[in-house]
């Protein structure tokens, strides 16, 4: 439960321990995959095991990472297994969005000024076990990658209000995991 910090010799491209050496994530989370804010002073953290998503606040110069807040991924209603797997944030740094394998949905966030997240909706991502999230360049599109699935459903990004609209069928791909913009 801990997010391990580096600090990175260019001269030599060597990673040495930061001081602090790690940012601890909540006990029993998982941390799994992380995404910086486009404004490069905060962290998403997607929690494997706890599903839900911690944001830090980051500090480049000291490479230190304070926690905000973590958020659920999941209705409150949700009694089955599921196990996060991604996070993104958009190019213009409003919304997150995050996978749930079991649930085999995407959580859909806001994010405040403050960097907190502020949850949109949880939308079925039209697959079985979503790995894995993209979001285009332009900001308008997510396609999320269902490994067992094997499908890859693409979604239309409301940029006003960042829900997620599915666009066509999802389209037949032999156990996609990641997809690279």
């Amino acid at each position: 439960d801990q997010i391990l910090c580096y600090k990175l010799d260019a001269a030599t491209a060597k990673l040495m321990p930061n001081d602090p050496p790690y940012a601890k994530s909540p006990p029993g989370a998982g941390p799994r995959h992380l995404t910086f804010h486009p404004n490069g002073k905060r962290v998403y953290v997607i929690n494997e095991l706890l599903n839900s998503v911690t944001a830090f606040d980051y500090d480049a110069n000291a490479g230190k990472l304070t926690e905000t807040q973590t958020i659920p991924t999941l209705p409150a209603d949700f009694k089955g297994t599921s196990y996060c797997a991604d996070v993104k944030v958009t190019p213009d740094g409003k919304y997150l969005y995050g996978t749930n394998r079991g649930h085999d949905s995407v959580a859909c966030y806001s994010i405040g000024p403050d960097g907190k997240l502020t949850l949109i909706g949880i939308e079925q991502s039209r697959g079985k076990g979503p790995q894995n999230l993209a979001i285009t360049p332009d900001g308008q599109w997510l396609l999320c990658a269902n490994m067992p699935g094997s499908s890859v459903s693409v979604f239309k990004i409301d940029a006003a209000t960042g829900r997620l609209k599915p666009s066509g069928e999802p389209v037949a791909h032999s156990s996609p995991s990641c997809i690279m913009m």
